[in-house]
């Protein structure tokens, strides 16, 4: 109740400086979910505005996301933004199968966006970027984007990198430029299925491999790549995609010398490194043969379509800024342009924060509703992965859940070669609230207690 906006000269009508204000102190911290906020009455009277001014503050506030207002008891901080339902099939209430970053109120992202384009729109006119851009980004672009990941990739530089539409779009770039049709890729026996599309289009063959504790194992990788003549090998080594595992530091060099050893190209997959930036991707330990590609999707927001491609050197990055030419032209010039600004001026790195600090407060509602249950996470992951009891099968559970309103993925989508593990994935980043998602863990409890044959005659 005590909340007052600190205005000082902010361009624009004083209502959006109010709004903007909200959304600052909400990102700094000043202001947490929840803290309730002055009335429209007190706060008009303690800036010295009308009352209609700070009404119109308020709607716009609570449009963005950034404000809840309580029948009888007042306007305060929301959780996360507001934001309508993802289409879903029909009796779907939660869907936690798609792997999504959560979007906390902390986050600002609303707030960052309009400022963000207003600053492009400022500096350059948006206008420019509406025409064809170089692939890969401008050697400026490079620049930004090496610098923000050389913090925990070393080996980005300018001239080793490029800008590409997402990592979907890199992980074919790479297939088509260095494989041909009829050629093994390695990868775990579950892994992400965005590449197993990609090998089948591409008339690559993939082969499981085997993992332990610690993520595949290097003796296994070895004799596959020998056994199969294999060409490359493709990993996700933190908070794995769907198992949550996070190789340590030993398994990475472990693999980065047998990667060596066995004459095979890396794809690193480094989608969800950035909430767990201490370790070193195994790309950086094998730099000559390695191609890493670290999104924005699921540490920032999948809209953007940014993807930021390490290459071994300047030779491979033009043969890959050739395939990007092929399969997408370039990233999406204003989305790539808005990313960089926030790299540039800190507003990523927040981000990231508040995204990961959100995703550990869902890891620990998972924690306390799975309890008891045989589940890995990881403490900032976006998913968990949940082995069933022995008496369902994986797509009876499904199927049960799925009658309850929930949605989740079975082992069945990610596996390579051999029988599915018993478990499913579920995306915590995925629900829209807190609230939201301990409705969803509430149903998965209630079926993990339910006898089997009671849900198979419900």
């Amino acid at each position: 109740m005590d909340w007052l906006p600190t205005l000082g000269d902010r361009p624009g009508p004083v209502y959006e400086g109010i709004v903007e204000a909200l959304g600052a102190d909400v990102a700094s911290g000043r202001l947490h979910r929840g803290d309730r906020l002055p009335t429209h009455r007190a706060l008009a009277k303690a800036l010295g505005v009308d009352l209609t001014t700070v009404t119109r503050a308020y709607n716009e506030a609570r449009r963005r996301g950034l404000t809840e207002a309580r029948v009888g008891q007042g306007t305060f901080v929301a959780e996360s933004p507001a934001r309508a339902p993802r289409a879903a099939a029909a009796g779907i209430e939660f869907d936690l199968s798609m792997n999504l970053p959560p979007e906390p109120v902390e986050a600002d992202l609303e707030g960052r966006i309009a400022r963000g384009l207003e600053g492009l729109r400022r500096d350059y006119g948006l206008t420019d970027f509406l025409s064809y851009q170089q692939a890969g980004g401008s050697e400026a672009d490079r620049g930004v984007a090496a610098g923000w990941l050389r913090r925990r990739v070393r080996t980005a530089t300018p001239e080793r990198l490029l800008i590409f539409p997402g990592t979907q779009t890199a992980l074919m770039a790479l297939l088509l430029s260095l494989t041909r049709p009829g050629d093994t890729v390695l990868a775990d026996r579950l892994t992400y299925p965005g590449f197993k599309s990609a090998a089948a289009a591409a008339g690559v063959r993939l082969v499981g491999v085997e993992a332990d504790l610690s993520g595949m194992v290097p003796e296994a990788l070895e004799e596959a790549s020998r056994r199969h003549g294999a060409k490359a090998v493709y990993l996700v080594p933190t908070i794995h995609n769907p198992t949550t595992l996070t190789m340590p530091s030993t398994r990475r060099a472990q693999l980065a010398a047998t990667i060596r050893k066995c004459g095979l190209l890396l794809f690193e997959d480094d989608a969800y490194g950035a909430f767990d930036p201490k370790l070193a991707p195994i790309a950086t330990l094998a730099p000559e043969r390695s191609y890493l590609a670290a999104t924005l999707s699921k540490c920032i927001a999948p809209g953007l379509r940014l993807s930021l491609m390490v290459t071994p050197d300047r030779a491979t990055a033009a043969l890959l800024g050739n395939a990007l030419r092929t399969v997408a032209q370039m990233p999406v010039p204003l989305m790539a342009a808005l990313a960089l600004r926030w790299m540039a001026d800190g507003s990523a790195d927040a981000i990231v924060a508040a995204i990961a600090a959100e995703c550990a407060a869902r890891q620990k509602l998972a924690a306390k509703a799975l309890a008891g249950h045989d589940h890995a996470a990881h403490p900032r992951g976006p998913h968990v992965w949940l082995r069933l009891p022995a008496a369902w099968s994986r797509l009876e559970f499904a199927a049960h859940v799925q009658r309850q309103g929930l949605a989740v993925v079975t082992s069945d989508s990610f596996i390579v070669d051999g029988t599915p593990e018993h478990a499913i994935r579920i995306a915590l980043g995925a629900a829209r609230s807190r609230a939201d998602l301990a409705s969803a863990l509430d149903v998965l409890s209630i079926a993990l207690k339910s006898p089997v044959s009671i849900s198979r005659i419900v």
